[in-house]
């Protein structure tokens, strides 16, 4: 297929984020998702195909309008859903964001992600583009990222290693959820594992919220997380002291 013929499926645009990667950005939701992580808050960017479809050059121009507010530090993060998803769609418009100057970020779960090919030569064409990887942790064991998200994390961790041989700049980012991922035998896992890479810039612990339980309600999915209440301010701190982050 001609690259100028691939469309990607856009859940959803923000233009002036300011929590996904550096500076202010032009945020991208790409729709589509195999995880199916118990606190997500966009149950809604699951289905794959559904959106408004635009070619690669059809949103860089629509993102180009807000240049402008971008500054020194800012540009345009793709987001999700999982981006690694619509891999094609996505090498193309970060190739042709790159030749237009602008900082390009990756927000992923890396669920995709395999050394297996054809996407493994795909992922690393796609590398050769993005400037920055948003790299979400949700779980540093393996037996409870398969409870949390209903997938393995193994091919994730493996995703972060190969980041790190490549030097690429990557932040993680950990949602602290109570009763699971805020267990501090966890989170000394994981810092373990996040010292063990030489690339990574920051880490952000996201903290669990129930702003996207309509969403569930909405679309007739039983909220698997009844119940459970947002961390305290004493768990939050605890988590960011002991990850070390921002």
């Amino acid at each position: 297929m001609d690259n100028k013929e691939i469309k990607g499926y856009v859940h959803s645009l923000e233009s002036f984020g300011s929590v996904d990667g550096p500076g202010v950005r032009y945020v991208i939701f790409l729709s589509g998702c195999a995880m199916r992580c118990q606190f997500c808050h966009n149950p809604d960017t699951w289905k794959m195909g559904e959106g408004q479809a635009y070619t690669p050059s059809e949103l860089l121009k629509k993102a180009l309008r807000y240049k402008n507010y971008w500054g020194d530090k800012g540009g345009i993060t793709v987001s999700g859903g999982e981006p690694l998803l619509q891999i094609d769609f996505l090498t193309e418009f970060f190739r042709l964001a790159k030749e237009a100057g602008v900082h390009t970020t990756l927000d992923t779960s890396a669920n995709p992600y395999t050394e297996k090919e054809p996407f493994y030569s795909k992922w690393q064409e796609l590398m050769k583009y993005t400037d920055l990887v948003l790299l979400d942790i949700k779980q540093i064991d393996e037996e409870e990222h398969v409870k949390l998200t209903g997938c393995t994390n193994t091919n994730i961790l493996a995703m972060a290693e190969k980041l790190s041989e490549m030097d690429k700049p990557v932040w993680i980012r950990h949602v602290l959820v109570p009763g699971g991922s805020d267990n501090d035998t966890y989170l000394h896992r994981l810092v373990d594992f996040i010292r063990t890479l030489k690339n990574v810039e920051r880490v952000e612990v996201l903290p669990y919220h129930i702003l996207g339980t309509f969403k569930w309600e909405k679309l007739g999915i039983p909220y698997p997380l009844e119940g459970v209440k947002p961390p305290t301010e004493e768990r939050i701190r605890n988590a960011r002291e002991i990850l070390g982050a921002m």
